[in-house]
């Protein structure tokens, strides 16, 4: 319990330290900064499945047309998502990308009503009425949608959804998407060198390795995360996972200064409220199970 608390609660530390990274790579457009990513985690992957001799599902999975078809899907999704957040970090939105992190569970409860047909409790709609609130309050107050935070949620929140009802794991599914990208991302980087613009042939050797370094640093805390997950419960997990975007969200506002006023101070406190509301009821739940359990 305790060594799983500590490896999944680390890789959200890490994800949300996240913008301290890309930050560093500010002189790099964003799709190139992708791109890198997509071919570093594929090799860095393909050096762990070799360490842990973990090949037996390839074969099973190029067999599936649907699974690669699903995971295509998933592909196209995680690599918008990272995209996107990789851009409001550089172009000076990190407490909207905050945002979408923080309201990601809730997108995930409505996909599961949605899609899995699963029946939301009272509190439950609760929940999603705040943060329907607290959405339209920025809204109203920006005078548009805080589309950068609905962005990551609905995009990460369907990848999830696909990733929920597939059958590799953590290893193994990441593996098979970066696998997908790469030939894109190979011959997008290999345009970029044709042309004289491919970072890793005009920046600094620190860039350079910086960009190499994306590999491990997405693949690492994903790999913590899947081996914490599997030693502590959910609602354990649950709560973890509001550590990234309250990292993000300090970072935005403490060390990268951007607009934090009393108009969106209150339009996170009703999202907040929503997630205290989720939260709660979830481990109020939790524990009536575990009471009727043991009687």
């Amino acid at each position: 319990m305790r060594k799983g608390t500590l490896l999944a609660g680390s890789a959200y530390v890490i994800w949300g330290l996240f913008p301290l990274y890309f930050h560093a790579l500010q002189a790099v457009p964003a799709l190139e900064i992708l791109l890198n990513r997509m071919l570093w985690s594929l090799f860095f992957l393909i050096g762990v499945l070799v360490w842990r001799k973990q090949w037996s599902w390839i074969r099973e999975a190029l067999a599936q047309p649907k699974l690669i078809a699903s995971f295509t899907l998933s592909a196209i999704l995680l690599s918008t998502n990272w995209f996107v957040y990789i851009w409001a970090v550089n172009d000076g939105h990190v407490i909207d990308a905050s945002l979408g992190y923080f309201i990601t569970p809730l997108v995930n409860i409505l996909l599961g009503s949605i899609m899995l047909r699963e029946r939301l409790r009272a509190v439950q709609w609760l929940a999603v009425g705040f943060a329907a609130a607290g959405v339209a309050w920025l809204t109203w107050q920006t005078g548009h949608l805080p589309w950068v935070g609905l962005f990551l949620a609905l995009t990460f929140g369907t990848y999830g959804l696909l990733r929920k009802t597939s059958k590799l794991g953590a290893l193994e599914g990441l593996s098979l998407e970066t696998a997908i990208l790469f030939p894109f991302a190979l011959s997008y980087l290999g345009w970029l060198t044709w042309h004289g613009q491919n970072a890793l042939i005009t920046q600094s050797t620190d860039l350079k390795l910086i960009l190499m370094l994306s590999g491990p640093v997405t693949a690492i805390p994903l790999l913590m995360f899947a081996a914490g997950a599997r030693r502590i419960p959910m609602t354990t997990l649950g709560l973890l996972q509001y550590i990234a975007p309250m990292v993000q969200l300090m970072l935005g506002v403490w060390l990268f200064h951007e607009p934090f006023d009393q108009h969106k101070l209150l339009g996170f406190v009703l999202i907040w409220a929503a997630l205290l509301v989720y939260s709660g009821e979830g481990l109020w739940m939790n524990f009536r199970t575990q009471s009727g359990a043991k009687t």
